[in-house]
């Protein structure tokens, strides 16, 4: 188990974030068309995954920003922003922020994305949602980068996420 920290308190977090050279997990879930998605929905593209308690706080909004920004100039590659937002709250936010290049999902009918991946905060009081973190995978669904964030109000490495992506 790992632990991170929001306004200076410890929260646990269950699971075990994907190592590199590992494959990840598949996963189910919800795009904004609440169509449900998997890593097969993106077979054969890198794949950025920024997992963020909630869009509607600042720090996520502005790592979907920038990832956003960032990904216009990437070859082959995809940005999933993954929370626990609903698909609506999560289209709404990234259609009032102008956001074209990230792609939003929803943990609606994947619950277990958050177990799978490391991330699902146990105590505190977001307790049952997402740690911030990033999962970078290549085209083979293998990790190439993770970064679970140590304090839940600090923006991701975005550089080391990129450099992965580039290969």
């Amino acid at each position: 188990m790992a632990t991170v920290t929001m306004d200076g308190k410890t929260i646990t977090i269950s699971g075990a974030l994907p190592r590199a050279g590992t494959a990840a997990p598949d996963f189910r879930l919800v795009g904004s068309d609440l169509a449900d998605v998997t890593l097969r929905t993106f077979a054969g593209k890198r794949k950025i995954l920024n997992i963020v308690p909630s869009l509607d706080t600042r720090v996520c909004s502005l790592s979907a920003r920038r990832f956003d920004t960032l990904a216009a100039g990437l070859a082959n590659t995809v940005v999933l922003v993954v929370s626990a937002d609903l698909p609506f709250a999560m289209k709404r936010a990234c259609s009032d922020a102008g956001l074209e290049h990230v792609i939003p999902l929803s943990l609606m009918r994947g619950r277990a994305f958050a177990q799978d991946y490391g991330v699902l905060m146990t105590d505190g009081p977001m307790e049952g949602i997402t740690a911030r973190a990033v999962v970078v995978l290549d085209e083979s669904n293998r990790v190439i980068h993770a970064q679970l964030v140590g304090d839940i109000g600090d923006e991701p490495d975005y550089d080391a996420a990129i450099a992965a992506a580039r290969g």
